[in-house]
């Protein structure tokens, strides 16, 4: 072992690990066996792993299973986390086996070697402070990552929702504006009678309503968490006092109305809600009214841009490709459906 490394021990055997280096050799094993794209694991992710560890660590410190300065230096630690401290230790891969366990060591293993420092430790001094016994007591990955995953959904969420906000209020200006101005209606392209274009405004900004709609119910769901079910739902190895109390401070801590979910089992095998999050954010509203807009474009136009080769002198059509973009949408959404379903 060097001056710049310190020696791990895992069941696999040993590994030296950078001096400086707040993860461990959990981490430093998933970053080599899971090293398949260039995406990382969301920050907001790793910030809510970080609060449910606090109220983990809250809740055993209240019920005397942490050592006063053990838990509040682990306190501590989650902290800095949660506010995007030591972000640069959060590295792994976000294609990853193993339900999200290899993420959770990592934060797990920074935690403990921030807590051990802030006592005056060395790194990697695990007999006083260790990743599991204190830093994940009481916690399973498969019921901590799914309750962090609600959260950052939810706070992800929030953003959205005043977008769609803004909006709708656009599109109900526009119908007003637009309420004297009378054009022909068309069905399949073809037209058809005469419609104002405040009416086609406020068919947009109602379509946009119920994506809003969806968008409440579908935090409803995700606020049903299975913090304290551990491996399978059951809580087995976890306190009731535990399981109520850190229910309780994570509601505090987030500022969200969180629930035990009613069946601990389903909340933790069935991540279907996910599926659902990824609903009213895949755009065919947007997309359906950016299409029904596209015949206004028809004819001459201001230029926008220079022509192809092909067309030298005359001006490019730029504004209906503007539709283009919602594409990606559906796309996105395609791995999170087969994700729920187990895939």
């Amino acid at each position: 072992m060097s001056m710049s490394t310190r020696q791990e021990h895992d069941l696999l055997g040993t590994r030296e690990v950078p001096a400086t280096a707040y993860y461990g050799i959990h981490t430093l094993r998933a970053a080599e066996n899971f090293n398949v794209s260039r995406a990382r694991v969301h920050p907001e992710l790793i910030k809510a792993l970080a609060t449910v560890k606090e109220a983990a660590a809250r809740a055993n410190l209240d019920l005397g299973y942490l050592p006063a300065e053990k838990g509040r230096a682990i306190i501590t630690a989650c902290q800095e986390v949660a506010r995007g401290e030591l972000a640069d230790q959060f590295f792994l891969d976000a294609y990853q086996g193993g339900a999200g366990t290899s993420t959770n060591m990592n934060v797990n293993e920074v935690i403990a070697n921030r807590a051990l420092e802030i006592l005056g430790r060395p790194k990697g001094d695990y007999a006083t402070i260790h990743p599991i016994d204190h830093v994940n007591l009481h916690q399973s990955t498969n019921d901590v990552y799914p309750t962090a995953m609600r959260v950052a959904a939810i706070r992800l969420l929030l953003p959205l929702a005043d977008e769609l906000a803004k909006l709708q209020e656009a599109l109900q200006e526009k119908e007003a504006a637009f309420a004297g101005v009378v054009k022909i209606g068309r069905t399949e392209l073809q037209d058809a009678v005469p419609v104002t274009l405040g009416q086609e405004f406020g068919a947009y900004a109602q379509a946009i309503s119920r994506d809003r709609w969806r968008l409440y119910k579908v935090e409803e769901r995700l606020r049903q968490v299975n913090l304290g079910g551990t491996a399978t739902g059951t809580g087995l190895n976890a306190p009731l006092k535990y399981i109520y109390l850190v229910n309780d401070y994570l509601r505090r801590l987030t500022g969200i109305g969180l629930a035990r979910a009613e069946n601990m089992i389903d909340a933790t095998q069935n991540m279907d809600v996910f599926v659902e999050v990824s609903g009213p954010g895949q755009g065919c509203r947007r997309y359906h009214a950016q299409n029904s807009l596209r015949p206004a474009f028809y004819g001459r136009r201001p230029p926008g841009r220079p022509g192809g080769d092909q067309f030298a002198g005359t001006p490019g059509g730029i504004l209906h490709h503007a539709r283009q973009s919602q594409s990606r949408h559906p796309g996105d959404g395609q791995p999170g459906s087969h994700a729920g379903h187990g895939q």
